[in-house]
């Protein structure tokens, strides 16, 4: 079959988009109470991720974590279960459809099916102001995967065990007392948080360039069910040049935990799983 442009081929261009889903019936976080909240929050907890490591950590429901930049520019791949079923994690493609390839402040990061619910509500990002860029960089990313063993030896015919992929596998399987190759089966696509990154204007390829993130930046979230959750303290550093190698300058990244006042709550509750009855025509 002919692959020349056909005569119509910029009146088919020309037709209008659709936003794939009529988002305006999205259920609203309350993030006016989520603002109250998080002005009245005691620091329970505090995890310190080793660079080109990982490590995992528990988020009760009501809960406030924030995943912190410590001494320079450091990227970070977080995984998301809940805490009681490990086969409800982060839907990444879900959330990217539901809100944007992007993520911030009053976005939700979903579960998986047949779950589908919000795990967390983005409650505050320091990165918020830089929007999108000249080259179509954005912050928070929920369209990379995570860099990973696999493909580093596709492309290099080496093995290299500190990829994002590989941490947050050793980080879960520690933390629920599993084998590392049946915890590997539970690591999912990530959101890449204060990862900077966007496709190129010419070849629509996924690119990455240096993250704004600086000492004292963070990211926010609001745990709207018992989470445990797993971060890796990506190889590649900032991501400004390379990954899955030990050339780039790597940092640590913070995590802290904060419970808030119940009150201030009052009227929240742990979304409900979907309750679509899963018949699917039969």
């Amino acid at each position: 079959m002919s692959t020349a442009e056909p005569a119509d081929a910029a009146q088919r261009r020309a037709r209008p988009l659709t936003v794939c889903y009529p988002v305006e019936a999205l259920p609203k976080p309350d993030m006016a109470m989520l603002e109250r909240a998080r002005h009245h929050l005691t620091k329970i907890d505090e995890v310190l991720v080793a660079p080109r490591d990982a490590e995992a950590f528990h988020v009760p429901a009501g809960h406030f974590v924030r995943i912190v930049g410590v001494d320079g520019p450091q990227v970070g791949d977080l995984n998301l279960w809940n805490s009681n079923d490990l086969s409800e994690r982060f839907f990444s493609g879900k959330t990217r459809q539901l809100h944007a390839t992007h993520v911030s402040t009053g976005d939700r990061l979903w579960s998986s099916l047949p779950s589908l619910r919000p795990m967390a509500t983005i409650s505050h990002d320091t990165l918020g102001w830089y929007g999108f860029d000249a080259d179509g960089g954005g912050i928070h990313d929920v369209i990379g995967t995570r860099c990973d063993p696999y493909t580093n030896r596709l492309l290099s015919g080496g093995d290299y065990h500190h990829c994002c992929h590989s941490n947050l596998t050793r980080a879960l399987a520690k933390a629920k007392g599993l084998a590392v190759k049946d915890a590997e089966m539970h690591v999912h696509d990530v959101l890449n948080v204060f990862m900077c990154t966007g496709f190129t204007r010419d070849t629509h390829q996924y690119f990455m360039k240096a993250s704004p993130v600086r000492p004292g930046d963070y990211l926010e979230l609001f745990a709207e069910i018992d989470l445990l959750a797993a971060l890796s303290a990506c190889p590649g550093g900032d991501c400004s040049t390379t990954h899955s190698s030990d050339v780039a300058a790597c940092h640590p990244l913070k995590v802290e935990i904060f419970r808030t006042q119940p009150e201030l709550l009052a009227g929240w509750t742990p979304p409900k799983r979907s309750a679509y009855p899963r018949t699917h025509g039969l």
